[in-house]
């Protein structure tokens, strides 16, 4: 199988180099040369893996590959097999991925030709702006920011320093992004909050006059929305993390380190605390809390206020406990339905 991973220069490590990068403890042969990271069952002997699951233990007995990232703990029967053991394989593997991916291509630092920045933009050193951007007036983009091509930045933003915006990305009018965020292709930040009144003659619409403020250290999926507040801001606190194809609709609060995984879709006005952790295709409604810490399982329905700290399923959400007794229930229905069609016809005779 062709490694993961392939760039115009071949990267190669040996096992020791990896073990050393990955702070794993290595047994076996240190220097077999691997050209780069795979799954147990695909990979060759030229590429390395791992082992996190222990379901997948078996696997180790039967893969190809010269090395795998296993548990401190982990034995095998195999002595052809290079081990490199670590108390996280799982982060130990994210840095032996790391080494052999490629550097992605960004534009040289600079001005693309067919750039349109306005005269009065402001840039900081060692900007790099690609082909077909855009950057409008009275807009700032601080030391280090990367525009990938056929990004455009509304006038009088400001974009902090080491960030990076993929292509395709927009910012509205007056958007502040914070520093090192990374906002890949398709995000669109600062449209209209969805915002109309009934009238006779139809919808008329709300005025959204607010902003978005992105703080630092935020990640933004490819192809989310992040609407601007009716009036105010909506927020996205720092570090927090936003998967592809979120929905984060006018005046909401992201807390500080959140998590949003894909398909979410928060309504306007809500808050989310400090790393609280929204599963795929959670919905929440608008003018309630999700408190810091709170998990809800994907698909969830959060259709009022929920403490921090615990764990919800289901729509609308219940408690982790009163979910799963709920479900244990819901399984014993067509028994339990069974069995009073039983008692009614014992009682009819």
């Amino acid at each position: 199988m062709e490694p993961l991973f392939r760039s115009q220069t071949m990267i190669t490590r040996t096992v020791s180099q990896l073990a050393e990068l990955c702070g794993a403890t290595l047994e076996g042969d240190g220097d077999r040369v691997m050209t780069g990271p795979a799954a147990l069952r695909e990979a060759t002997a030229e590429q390395v893996s791992f082992l996190v699951n222990p379901a997948y233990a078996l696997e180790v007995e039967q893969t190809a590959a010269g090395a795998v990232i296993v548990p401190l703990d982990f034995r095998s029967r195999r002595a052809d097999l290079s081990l490199l053991r670590s108390d996280n394989p799982n982060r130990a593997f994210s840095r032996v991925v790391e080494v052999f991916r490629p550097e992605l291509g960004r534009p040289e630092s600079g001005v693309h030709p067919s750039a349109q920045v306005a005269e009065s933009a402001q840039l900081g050193a060692g900007v790099s702006i690609g082909a077909l951007s855009i950057v409008g007036p009275g807009a700032v983009l601080e030391d280090g920011v990367v525009l990938h091509p056929r990004v455009t930045v509304g006038a009088a933003c400001r974009v902090g320093a080491g960030s990076e915006l993929h292509p395709g990305a927009v910012l509205y009018a007056g958007i502040q992004v914070g520093a090192r965020c990374l906002i890949h292709a398709g995000a669109v930040i600062g449209a209209d909050g969805f915002g109309f009144d009934p009238t006779p003659q139809g919808w008329e619409k709300v005025p959204q006059c607010g902003t978005v403020v992105v703080e630092d250290d935020v990640e933004i999926g490819a192809n989310t929305t992040i609407d601007r507040g009716r009036f105010g801001a909506t927020r996205i606190g720092r570090g927090a993390k936003i998967d592809n194809l979120v929905m984060i609709g006018h005046n909401v609060e992201v807390g500080p380190g959140a998590l949003l995984v894909g398909q979410v879709g928060i309504s306007g006005s809500t808050k989310v605390g400090k790393g609280a952790i929204l599963g795929g295709q959670v919905g929440v409604v608008g003018h309630i809390s999700i408190g810091d810490g709170a998990r809800v399982g994907g698909q969830g329905g959060v259709a009022r206020s929920i403490e921090g700290g615990k764990d919800y399923f289901g729509s609308p959400v219940m408690e982790k406990r009163e979910a799963f007794r709920l479900g244990l229930l819901q399984r014993r229905l067509p028994e339990i339905i069974k069995r009073l069609d039983e008692l009614e016809k014992r009682q009819g005779s």
